[in-house]
């Protein structure tokens, strides 16, 4: 390398990072605004970009608003699937879980999300279906891999591990979800959370554990 030469930045790295920084102003916007009132401009101020470099990442807010809701869901899913199989605590892997899935769920953000995604599905049922399977269609299928193990190894006893997979996550919710998509009765409290946990855990296994 000749001396006083610089190191040019990758370019993909650039073109990576410019994306998630327009996908990070994104976020604000649509949080703030909700997916009907927000606008490309409003995207490129928010990110510090101009409408032009914009566009030539996204050429349409809907294509902006789907691959946001990609990697939200995946990142999420990625981060609270990742699963040993080879850990035999069975109660504590699905403690762990389920406590992480919950607190995830009623961040006031992803309340926020799920609502617009719902919303902006009737019109658009694209967004539907792309939130469902970089999100809950991945963690469910991830959880039965892990229980897959469970039942090989004799700690579990399922016929069907994708329905058991999908019956734990709705019995960590238990309408808590629901509730908060209402705004009815306020934020859900760590406490109220833990017990709703333990319960789904000692159903599961009520139902799934191996015969005493």
């Amino acid at each position: 390398m000749v001396a006083g030469a610089t190191l040019e930045r990758n370019p993909v790295q650039h073109e990576s990072d410019k994306r998630r920084q327009i996908l990070d102003g994104a976020r604000t916007v649509f949080l703030s605004a909700g997916f009907d009132g927000a606008s490309m401009g409003e995207i490129a101020r928010a990110a510090g970009v101009s409408k032009g470099t914009l566009y030539v990442y996204f050429d349409s807010k809907e294509a902006l608003f789907e691959a946001l809701t990609v990697q939200e869901k995946t990142s999420l899913a990625e981060a609270l699937f990742t699963l040993d199989a080879d850990d035999p605590d069975v109660p504590g892997v699905l403690t762990r879980l389920g406590t992480s899935f919950l607190t995830e769920m009623c961040r006031p953000e992803h309340v926020s999300l799920l609502r617009m995604v719902i919303g902006a599905s009737e019109k658009f049922p694209r967004f539907g279906q792309v939130y469902y399977e970089a999100g809950p269609a991945c963690g469910v299928e991830r959880l039965s891999r892990y229980l897959d193990a469970q039942v090989q190894s004799g700690r579990l006893r399922i016929a069907d591990t994708e329905l058991a997979a999908r019956q734990f996550l709705h019995l960590c919710q238990a309408g808590l979800l629901t509730r908060l998509l209402f705004g009815a009765g306020g934020s859900a409290h760590e406490a109220d959370r833990r017990y709703q946990i333990d319960e789904a855990v000692r159903m599961f296994l009520a139902g799934y554990g191996p015969p005493r």
